[in-house]
């Protein structure tokens, strides 16, 4: 199996002795804390199962310019985007050289994770700029991701952490919450060698089914891992345990057994293009998939990046040998009226839009808000019963 990157094996945060982390949860009703925010939660999340192995805890500022800069740390290794603890106010923490960072998105607020400090600093203004256009290539405001990241405070609090539990994710998606470390165990367990992944934040319609089939064939590979961001996303995306169902459901009729691992991930969108398709790259290896499907404005949002600069970025800027994953380039896919059947559209040269069973996401929509299914060549039936049933909920 690939192995993670910089390590030979996984080193997650998350305690998983149970009297230890029992005496951790014990001590941090003793420790100073802060409310921390969605992003900085969701970080400690993806740290405690192993996604961004090696990094012990939340980067420093000087190592979350450098990242931002060039994607590498001051100490040479590699990571697409700052990981941080920014928050508005240290002054309930005193002189403290641990806290408790608490939960924003569970009630009660409860201890995720416990921080040992190695630095509190102040990001200006200039410094949350660069970090801002170099990571999401935009400083607009109106940009999901952009308002998300500089909604935090500009107190960076770096430093070590040990996870004490998995937020919501692991309660509210028990069946599809996975860690990197349960992921590459089951990838084990099922004998796969060669494995590729598929990252949504929205159902899997007939031609990303389509598209994972083509992956598999082409990269001879024995399973396929639909990983699913189960954190929070825009508003107007499809809550998550909707996609769920969709998918297990296309999975369950359209593939063949122990082909597809169905799992999601706890992690909030950041909509950043292509250096998130850079990070989502970096935690599938970690997570043991030796091959990850990029497509057209792969993580994008509205018009802020090109169509394949996801793909690009692999070969402008994400330094030398730092990932041994291997990236399928994907082109849109669609049905094809002439061939009947899906083609990657940069496979169909001699058709003309008109030969492509195209529709907008407004369309497919309105469609399933009427209670009408798209069409057989657009969505599978089963799939399209379960989002007419969701829109209906919501009318």
């Amino acid at each position: 199996m690939i192995k993670p990157i910089g390590s030979e094996t996984l080193k997650p945060l998350f305690v998983a002795d149970e009297n230890e982390r029992n005496m951790l949860v014990a001590e941090a009703q003793n420790l100073p804390d802060i409310l921390v925010s969605s992003a900085t939660a969701a970080n400690a999340v993806m740290l405690g199962g192993g996604y961004f192995n090696p990094l012990g805890g939340y980067m420093n500022l000087p190592d979350a310019l450098a990242v931002s800069r060039n994607m590498t740390m001051t100490s040479g290794q590699f990571f697409p985007v700052p990981i941080l603890n920014l928050v508005e106010s240290v002054d309930s923490i005193g002189e403290a050289k641990r806290i408790a960072l608490r939960d924003p998105n569970v009630e009660g607020n409860p201890v995720v994770a416990i921080q040992q400090i190695e630095a509190i600093e102040t990001v200006s203004d200039e410094q949350m700029a660069e970090m801002t256009e170099k990571v999401y290539g935009t400083t607009d405001p109106e940009h999901p991701g952009v308002e998300a990241f500089n909604a935090q405070g500009r107190i960076a609090i770096s430093g070590p952490i040990q996870v004490l539990n998995y937020s919501y994710f692991e309660t509210e998606f028990a069946d599809t919450f996975r860690t990197a470390v349960q992921i590459r165990e089951e990838i084990e367990q099922r004998g796969w060698q060669r494995v590729v992944a598929f990252q949504t934040r929205n159902p899997m319609h007939l031609a990303h089914e389509e598209l994972c089939h083509m992956a598999m064939d082409r990269l001879n590979c024995d399973g396929l891992v639909i990983h699913m961001l189960l954190g929070k996303l825009k508003p107007g995306d499809i809550p998550a345990d909707v996609r769920d169902d969709a998918i297990r459901t296309m999975v369950k009729y359209y593939f063949a057994e122990n082909s597809a691992m169905v799992t999601g991930y706890g992690f909030d969108m950041l909509y950043a293009g292509p250096r998130e398709a850079v990070l989502h790259a970096y935690f599938r290896q970690n997570m043991g998939a030796s091959h990850f499907i990029i497509g057209r404005d792969h993580a994008g949002v509205g018009d802020y990046y090109g169509a394949f600069d996801a793909q690009s970025i692999f070969d402008d800027e994400v330094p030398e040998a730092a990932l041994d994953i291997e990236i399928f380039r994907a082109d849109h896919t669609a049905w094809s009226t002439r061939l009947n059947r899906v083609v990657m559209m940069n496979e169909a040269p001699d058709h003309t839009k008109e030969d492509f069973v195209l529709l907008s996401g407004t369309k497919v929509r309105e469609m399933l808000g009427q209670g009408m299914a798209p069409p057989k060549e657009f969505s599978r039936p089963e799939v399209a019963e379960i989002l007419i049933n969701y829109y209906r909920s919501i009318a």
